[in-house]
């Protein structure tokens, strides 16, 4: 017999004992002990109860029951604020909460993120001041590469990635860095990151292109329509000697804070170029009031309409010979000879468009017909050869994807009500008469 043989049936017989002198002492009778069988080598395990097996095989440790996991803190920083009013001051307490309550600065990433997405919420995206708050939620000197090796591979990708998501959101919104945008980054990341990279960048580019418009758009917009009217019509016209023109103000609003939707706001604009041709209009020839047009002003969609008339045909145009010294484009002959050949191409190509002119442009805050005729009524005062041509209305509605990439534009204009009018049918165009 083998020691482990040995063993096994030891461990056998003393449970057979301790069996029998249990139930001894509890004064059951030997015939109600369950037998317990001496495990032997190669004894069948259908033998023994489960008790005895559980006590040869080791149990799994029970998992630990912690208590239920906490939503994240984040989320509830930018919900204490005062009132409900979300603005500047309680964005910046928001941030300032996050380094008291947490002092190791754990979890920064995800507020960071959270940060970046709140901030149009409340009004910040903006502002240089609140970048570089969200900036300074970043540990100093952690990040930074310390050898060569740091410096060739990405050190702390995620931390770096975070900091261009910062830099990124803000050259989206046209905000320029600073000197302490830059002493932030180096402090963080070093002057041999990928943030740091973004920065220079920015610098360069932002700096370039900062005056390339040259009809540039203020960024504060004005928040009254007939500002915002006035704004859009002078920055599309040209000629600076137009004159804008009030038809009709917007009602005042009611107690309710609405205003009246049946006396929407008229602006136009028209210039003394477009008033003479105007006057020499022939009265036969009808024209047109088109629109709604969309022209963006940053993240502003506004709409305009058009007062303009078919392009005339070649017999009736009077064309004006423009004098050699005058013509800025090219002379009208060319006297030099330098031994063409059959192949070429004595005319000049130059891609124009021919359109017809355009009498007056209007901003309305309705895009219906009985708003513009309005607008026509207007223009028969300054125009007195107006009361004669015939006014034919091609209204269309405005596309909603412009409406849905912003939401402080204004209301969509209504669908046209059979608006399409055939020039060869006298009987559904619809003339505008003083």
């Amino acid at each position: 017999m083998s020691w482990a043989q040995a063993i096994l049936l030891a461990r056998g017989l003393s449970r057979s004992w301790g069996g029998i002198c249990g139930a001894a002492l509890t004064g059951a009778p030997f015939s109600q002990v369950p037998p317990l069988h001496p495990r032997g080598l190669h004894c069948s395990s259908a033998a023994h109860n489960s008790d005895s097996d559980s006590s040869l095989v080791p149990r799994p440790p029970e998992p630990l029951r912690g208590p239920a996991k906490a939503l994240a803190p984040h989320e509830e920083l930018f919900r204490q604020a005062r009132d409900g009013v979300r603005d500047k001051a309680s964005f910046v307490q928001a941030v300032q909460n996050f380094g008291q309550y947490n002092v190791h600065k754990r979890g920064h990433v995800d507020f960071i993120y959270l940060a970046l997405r709140k901030m149009r919420e409340y009004g910040v995206e903006q502002d240089l001041a609140v970048y570089n708050l969200l900036l300074d939620v970043f540990p100093k000197e952690v990040f930074r590469p310390r050898s060569i090796f740091q410096k060739i591979f990405v050190h702390y990708p995620r931390q770096q990635e975070c900091g261009i998501a910062v830099l990124e959101q803000m050259e989206n919104h046209g905000v320029m860095p600073n000197k302490e945008t830059e002493f932030l980054l180096i402090q963080i990341f070093g002057r041999k990151s990928y943030p740091m990279l973004k920065f220079v960048r920015m610098k360069l580019w932002f700096s370039r292109f900062k005056n390339v418009n040259p009809f540039p758009v203020p960024r504060d917009l004005p928040q009254d329509p007939v500002d915002l009217a006035r704004l859009g019509l002078r920055h599309m016209e040209p000629d600076l000697s137009a004159r804008i023109t009030i038809y009709q103000m917007p009602s005042s609003k009611d107690s309710t804070g609405t205003a009246d939707p049946t006396k929407p706001h008229i602006v136009g604009i028209q210039s003394p170029d477009q008033q003479a041709a105007l006057a020499h209009h022939n009265p036969a020839r009808p024209i047109f009031v088109e629109g709604p047009f969309s022209l963006w002003l940053r993240d502003r969609c506004v709409y305009y309409h058009i007062l303009r008339a078919d392009l005339l045909p070649p017999e009736e145009r009077e064309m004006e010979e423009i004098p050699e010294e005058w013509n800025l484009y090219y002379p009208m002959q060319l006297d030099l000879d330098y031994g063409r050949s059959g192949w070429d191409d004595y005319e000049f190509d130059i891609n124009e468009v021919e359109e017809g002119p355009v009498f007056a442009i209007c901003m309305a805050g309705a895009h219906d017909q009985a708003t513009l005729a309005k607008w026509i009524q207007g223009l028969q005062e300054t125009n007195p050869a107006l009361a004669q041509i015939p006014v034919v209305f091609r209204l269309a509605a405005s596309t909603g994807e412009l409406l849905a990439s912003s939401g402080l534009e204004e209301q969509s204009p209504p669908p046209p009500e059979a608006q399409e009018e055939e020039e060869d049918d006298p009987q559904r165009q619809q003339r505008g008469q003083s």
